[in-house]
């Protein structure tokens, strides 16, 4: 299963900055990993060549890859791995400030929604949506927490890699303030506006109960009707995109501390926030594997209900000390790390030619890419990142660059050819193995 080849963007000229970054992580491969030089300098220079559109008003625009549309998501983790050039190329920078104001003019008009057109044209993944699909900005509706957390990641880390200020204007701030509104509301569903009705058979494409999902309880974690693999949560505090949510409300902090914008409202807002987040995550979203330890669930809803297993995508479990949550040696983390590596997470497969964390997303069998290089950055074993990223290389079909899912037995089948955010998450891979990390 393909996508259609990648079309080059207007845009297609490669920085020097790019270039030169490039050559250096070809000499440091050199001769004993030049296969992993060949696919990083295919993946880096791919999403620039391929995604990006320049707005005439300093705005950036990222197509996800094969689908016409900008996640919020997708987009920030396509921009990631440039924060390590951007220092030096004010003009790389300017371009990641732009996404930045891209990402918060969508935000304010809708924080609900996951994906955007470039222009209001009107265009959707689905015409039979029946949620408030009242813009025609949005290419879809699905409300995830990961959507609102990731642009003010790339915000924060902006400044922090480079220093600059001048992202975090009017539209930012309001930006932020509605973020902390929902995720407020979100705290207590049971007064939340929102709803996703989708008329299919497709259990992962809408959500139950006229729309509004399954019953929770409060717990402090803030409620997501959807996952970053856009398939609806089985029960809705989604405990991997929690532990992003109070990370990222601790930049919110910074952000609005006195030495930046200084606006103790909003940094209060935050503060309380994180501080309910955590403590939900911490006294509810814990339970046993089946060895007894204490692990994180998955998902859980705060009436008892559990869910063991772990997605592909980043918000992950296996992600959380590479998003900042907790570190890599801590016991409950490493409990669940070996439960997600194990045949109990019911979407880890192993193959003839490759083992990994698949998805409900794409068809049993098929590991994620992304999943890989997650497991191998957040390893302190060097020789398991050098492990997967020649299993990584060795699983491309011959295209030097990542998919979506492939599968374990047969790499010559896979989804999605022109899929930018792996491209990038198997960069950022290769630059950890040597050593080379955007501040966070």
């Amino acid at each position: 299963m393909t996508s259609p080849t990648p079309k080059v963007a207007h845009d297609a000229a490669i920085p020097r900055s790019v270039a030169d970054f490039m050559h250096r992580i070809t000499d440091l491969c050199g001769a004993e990993h030049a296969d992993w030089a060949e696919n990083f300098n295919a993946c880096f220079a791919n999403t620039l060549a391929t995604t990006v559109q320049r707005h005439d008003d300093g705005t950036t625009f990222l197509v996800t890859g094969d689908i016409p549309a900008m996640w919020l998501r997708d987009s920030t983790a396509q921009m990631r791995p440039y924060l390590a050039i951007a220092p030096q190329d004010e003009e790389l920078s300017d371009l990641i400030a732009g996404l930045v104001r891209q990402q918060f003019r969508f935000i304010g008009i809708d924080p609900y929604a996951n994906a955007f057109n470039e222009t209001p044209s009107g265009a959707s993944w689905d015409k039979d949506d029946r949620s408030d699909f009242s813009s025609p900005w949005l290419w879809e509706r699905k409300y995830e927490v990961d959507s609102l957390c990731y642009p003010i990641q790339l915000a924060w880390m902006l400044y922090a890699n480079t220093g600059r200020r001048d992202h975090f204007d009017d539209t930012f701030v309001a930006g932020v303030k509605r973020i902390l509104d929902v995720f407020e509301t979100e705290q207590h569903h049971e007064d939340s506006p929102y709803f996703f009705m989708r008329d299919t058979d497709l259990a992962t494409e809408t959500l139950d109960n006229d729309g509004r999902g399954t019953p929770v309880a409060y717990t402090g974690m803030t409620w997501s009707g959807f996952r970053p693999s856009d398939d609806a949560c089985t029960y809705h505090y989604l405990v991997p995109s929690n532990m992003f949510a109070s990370v990222v409300m601790g930049y919110v902090e910074r952000i609005f501390s006195p030495d930046l914008l200084d606006d103790p409202s909003i940094a209060s807002r935050a503060a309380r926030l994180r501080e309910g987040i955590i403590a939900g995550i911490e006294t509810h979203a814990k339970t046993a594997n089946r060895d007894g330890e204490t692990i994180y669930a998955f998902e859980t809803d705060g009436l008892g209900h559990h869910l063991i297993m772990d997605d592909s995508n980043v918000p992950s479990l296996m992600a959380a000390p590479y998003l900042g949550y907790c570190a890599a040696d801590d016991p409950v983390y490493l409990a669940t790390r070996r439960t997600l590596l194990s045949d109990e997470n019911p979407y880890y497969y192993e193959g003839t030619c490759l083992k990994g964390i698949g998805s409900p997303h794409t068809p049993p069998r098929y590991v994620w890419p992304i999943a890989l290089s997650i497991e191998a950055m957040t390893s302190d074993d060097r020789q398991t990142k050098a492990r997967i990223l020649d299993a990584l290389v060795a699983t491309d079909a011959g295209t030097h660059l990542m998919h979506e899912g492939i599968d374990v037995d047969d790499p010559t089948h896979y989804t999605r050819e022109w899929f930018s955010w792996s491209n990038m998450m198997f960069c950022e891979l290769v630059m950890d193995y040597f050593d080379i990390r955007v501040r966070r």
